[in-house]
């Protein structure tokens, strides 16, 4: 059963009266009005396919990413998962079955479905991985020999801001590196990702894509044996040689600068100061931009907003949702004690199906407060921001054409007061709190009038959103 997630601001109820342009080829954006991308981080491929069926497709998700699909090393951590041992399609998450009938379930789900792609590095050290390949040092039977690798040396944390060829040719945390400018290593790729394709897999997330230049993954991408969808992962940093505008031309690219503002302005600054936010504040062009209130990265150190805020980590997931920039990607996880700590497991290391709200499975997808605002994005792309009403400090709201309207009150105190809207006069349901029923709204209500104008009342730390395919009448 789905909890909410308010903090103690409140027993809250809504009282209510009255995007440098980058090159793209036409296969790359992500298509369609269903763009935004959750991600089942962890979650085994069974349990991904129940979820696409019960909820995620239901919901207007997109797109679900899943987590590296490759055989990989053994271990009770997380990031086990993101050292390769061999392309065979077995891991602690399922089978290659399994995968291929998570992939099919979600396609009938409505739901497309990117990888998790390690290509940059193997695995660290020697034994044997999950489905029994053995490895050693920069010795990968089967899939690759020491001279497919990079000589020895490791990254300094200096290099990021002085030394681009040594991000990219160097190791990452005693990583091997794959020497992905030759040839054979990009067929070799090339044939892992194709064996995904051929499973039905609809796009892939690059993961460490800084560690790799824009040619070499291109030179994969231009090996597919049809169009998929990229995103890469770059984590930008200031005053550093490499950015992630060299990306672009690629593929989309995650914006992490876009979480870290977002938790400045919900903790430090004022809700106010969102008026331009996204390209207006150096963000990356919103058409190859996805953004996120948090990955599974800046959940562990701390750069983002993550679940345990509350209701502030609720409302900027409401306003990255309601905003018009890029393709958001809405985290869900599980309960973390330490940055290393894995997803629940059986004892022979396989990862547990998921219960939602159990106490270990967090599912923030799921909070009633965000999966309802899937709708409200969709409904609303394409339009943009009108009638922007602030009170300077952190009360905000602002509407999406004729489409939606949204109100976010971030302040200790309840907000009234007369809006004016774009939308056409009538009743609507509040989807912060509740949809469109089978017999009208499962929550509060709206009225908009004649003049387009609705009378609200906010409570602390939460929001009011409507939009047009939840109208109550």
């Amino acid at each position: 059963m789905a909890r909410r997630r308010w903090t103690a601001a409140g027993t809250i109820i809504a009282a209510l009266i009255a995007t440098a342009a980058a090159v793209q080829s036409p296969a790359q954006a992500a298509p369609g009005a269903k763009d935004v991308i959750v991600t089942l981080f962890e979650w085994n491929w069974t349990s991904v396919a129940r979820e696409c069926r019960d909820y995620i497709g239901p919901k207007g998700y997109g797109y679900v990413q899943v987590s590296p699909p490759q055989e990989h090393r053994r271990g009770g951590q997380w990031w086990v998962a993101y050292q390769p041992v061999s392309y065979k399609i077995e891991s602690n998450k399922g089978t290659r079955g399994q995968f291929a009938d998570m992939v099919r379930d979600c396609h009938k789900a409505g739901v497309k479905v990117i990888a998790d792609a390690v290509i940059n590095h193997m695995a660290e050290g020697s034994g044997t991985g999950w489905a029994g390949s053995s490895y050693g040092n920069r010795d990968y039977p089967g899939t690759y020999a020491s001279w497919d690798f990079h000589n020895s040396c490791l990254i300094n944390e200096s290099d990021y801001r002085n030394d681009a060829w040594r991000v990219r040719n160097c190791e990452l945390v005693k990583l091997p590196d794959l020497k992905t400018e030759s040839d054979a290593v990009r067929n070799r790729l090339a044939g892992y990702f194709n064996d995904l394709l051929s499973l039905g897999v609809d796009g892939f997330r690059i993961d460490a894509a800084k560690h790799m230049t824009p040619d070499d993954i291109a030179a994969v991408k231009g090996k597919l044996s049809r169009p998929a969808y990229l995103v890469q992962e770059q984590i930008q940093g200031d005053g550093e040689p490499i950015q992630p505008e060299q990306y672009a031309w690629v593929g989309d690219v995650h914006e992490f600068r876009y979480g870290r503002d977002l938790k400045r302005v919900f903790h430090q600054e004022r809700l106010a100061y969102l008026q331009n936010f996204g390209e207006g504040w150096g963000h990356l062009n919103g058409t190859v931009a996805v953004p996120f209130v948090d990955n599974h990265d800046t959940q562990r150190n701390g750069s983002t907003l993550t679940y345990r805020d509350g209701a502030t980590y609720t409302l900027a997931n409401i306003f990255m949702l309601a905003w018009p920039y890029g393709s958001p990607s809405v985290m869900s996880g599980y309960e973390f004690g330490d940055k290393d700590q894995g997803a629940p497991q059986h004892s022979d290391g396989r990862i547990q199906d998921v219960t939602c709200f159990n106490g270990q499975w967090k599912c923030e997808h799921r909070w009633p407060e965000i999966g309802n605002m899937v709708a409200f994005h969709n409904t609303v792309k394409g339009t943009g921001v009108n009638d922007w009403w602030s009170n300077g400090n952190d009360q905000i709201a602002f509407g999406r054409g004729d489409r939606g309207y949204v109100v976010i009150n971030h302040e200790d105190g309840w907000l009234t007061r007369t809006f004016q809207t774009g939308l056409a006069p009538g009743l609507y349901c509040d989807v912060v709190h509740g949809e469109r029923g089978a017999s009208g709204c499962t929550g509060p209500s709206v009225t908009v009038d004649n003049a387009r104008r609705a009378t609200l009342t906010v409570g602390p730390h939460n929001a009011v959103a409507m939009h047009v395919n939840a109208r109550a009448g």
